[in-house]
């Protein structure tokens, strides 16, 4: 059984906010010529790894709402230069928008069951060019 880990985008104002960083990340490594991966660090190591990479994604709570996700391509713990161990979560650059859910603030991140994951965006009745502030107002009044 697949399983996925759920995380707060710190920052992220909306969907395209995040699409918008992952763009200009890669272009700045396009211009250092190096290689990009999107890579997510966080100091703890999942235990679960193995049922993580079995096709799990990382699902990003936006503004108090799980909102999208990205497929974890890689789990790499690490040491950083500072001598704490650290862990990269290497991700797919596709972003891909789920049916929004409200979700509490919480620290660091979160195993999420697939049977508790939203749906793909693609896979639900709201069309994938709604704005993301009317897709998650829509789903907060259930008609989403």
């Amino acid at each position: 059984m697949t399983l996925h880990m759920l995380k707060l985008c710190v920052g992220c104002e909306s969907i395209s906010d995040l699409e918008g960083w992952i763009e200009e990340n890669r272009l700045l490594h396009k211009r250092l010529g190096r290689e990009y991966r999107q890579m997510h660090t966080t100091r703890q190591t999942p235990k679960r790894a193995d049922e993580i990479l079995g096709g799990g994604s990382l699902y990003w709570v936006i503004k108090g709402w799980i909102s999208a996700r990205q497929r974890i391509e890689a789990i790499e713990p690490f040491t950083g230069s500072d001598g704490i161990s650290r862990t990269h979560l290497v991700l797919e650059q596709q972003v891909i928008k789920v049916s929004p859910r409200p979700c509490r603030a919480f620290q660091g991140w979160r195993y999420l069951a697939e049977k508790d994951a939203p749906s793909d965006l693609a896979a639900s009745a709201a069309p994938a060019e709604m704005p993301d502030e009317l897709r998650s107002e829509l789903a907060a009044l259930g008609l989403l």
